[in-house]
């Protein structure tokens, strides 16, 4: 089969369209022709991890020795990127019951990776399920992973219908999921993002959108039930007066010192500080699915690229002027 390999870190350009040998399902495993696959952060922190040094990481020192363990310090251990996919079932190994050749599926690798390919195996109890019947391909391709991290992240804070909520970083994976989940569960939605994306984010349905370019949210006199921070741009310090009593300023990505702030603030009490890892489950991804077949949760595609121009995608992606989600299509049917 054909996948895309990188065998060295660096530029997109270490990025080869390579034959490999096709996967063969184990007796709890699906065999997935795979028909999408979305580049996302991941897979440009995992493609040049050599060059993200401990400070440079956006987690503290032991998250990152175990993720460079995982994906290797001088050159790549796992030489096949992608984290998320869409596709079909083409077969079944002798035990599984809840899938069968044929099925339309959708799911996340997690650290696996591996979609970067025409075929990938998932167990039958992995992150994986029925793609939503109102989505292409492409679209289902890009949902799991920042639904299911913004999905656990919100529910471990609480959210109520009637907050205010600010998402920090709403264009991203996890921002633009988090803008709708938040507005699902009742909340009233800003989002921050660059002036490129101005426009994404408000077609995701946020109450109002902020570009950091042009305004500085924690300057605007407006306060916030819950500030929620992508990738740890903001600190406590900054945000304090733009949060309510009791407000929480979320941390999807964060340092010691915002774990050091979580110990303190919740020991003093008043406005907290959260730093949270997610805890998906496979139900979580039927219940994304629900959402979407009920108009709750959409995909925004700016651009899609054959397999044999995953070097480009990721090149375009870095360039910063996406305005939505770039997707790879794998299958020639998709």
């Amino acid at each position: 089969m054909k996948a895309i390999v990188y065998t060295e870190y660096g530029s997109p350009d270490v990025l080869h369209l390579t034959e490999v040998t096709k996967p063969a399902p184990k007796d709890n495993e699906v065999l997935i022709r795979i028909h999408a696959t979305p580049v996302n952060f991941g897979d440009l922190l995992a493609r040049n991890f050599r060059s993200v040094t401990p400070r440079k990481f956006n987690m503290p020192f032991f998250f990152w020795l175990p993720t460079g363990l995982v994906f290797g310090f001088s050159k790549p251990k796992k030489n096949i990127l992608g984290s998320e996919f869409a596709g079909e079932v083409e077969a079944v190994g002798k035990a599984v019951t809840r899938f069968k050749p044929g099925d339309q599926v959708f799911g996340y690798r997690g650290q696996s990776m591996g979609a970067y390919a025409e075929y990938v195996c998932m167990p039958e109890n992995g992150m994986l399920a029925i793609k939503p019947a109102n989505m292409t391909y492409e679209e289902a391709a890009t949902v799991p992973y920042g639904a299911l991290t913004a999905l656990s992240l919100l529910r471990k804070v609480n959210i109520q219908r009637g907050q205010k909520v600010l998402i920090n970083g709403a264009s991203g994976g996890i921002g633009a999921a988090a803008v709708q989940l938040a507005k699902y569960f009742g909340a009233e939605v800003t989002g921050v993002c660059g002036t490129p994306r101005v426009g994404f984010v408000k077609a995701l349905g946020a109450d109002k959108v902020i570009d950091y370019t042009q305004e500085d949210f924690t300057r605007n006199s407006e306060t916030y039930d819950l500030i929620f921070d992508i990738l740890g741009k903001s600190s406590l310090a900054r945000c304090k007066n733009s949060l309510r009593l009791n407000g929480i300023q979320l941390f999807a990505s964060f340092k010691m010192k915002q774990l050091i702030q979580m110990l303190f603030t919740s020991i003093r009490g008043g406005k907290k500080v959260i730093c949270a890892l997610s805890s998906e489950k496979p139900e979580d991804l039927i219940f994304i699915k629900e959402l979407v077949e009920a108009g709750k949760i959409k995909s925004i595609i700016d651009k899609c690229y054959p397999l044999e121009q995953t070097a480009e995608a990721h090149r375009y992606v870095e360039q910063g002027h996406r305005q939505g989600n770039v997707v790879i299509t794998v299958a020639q049917n998709s």
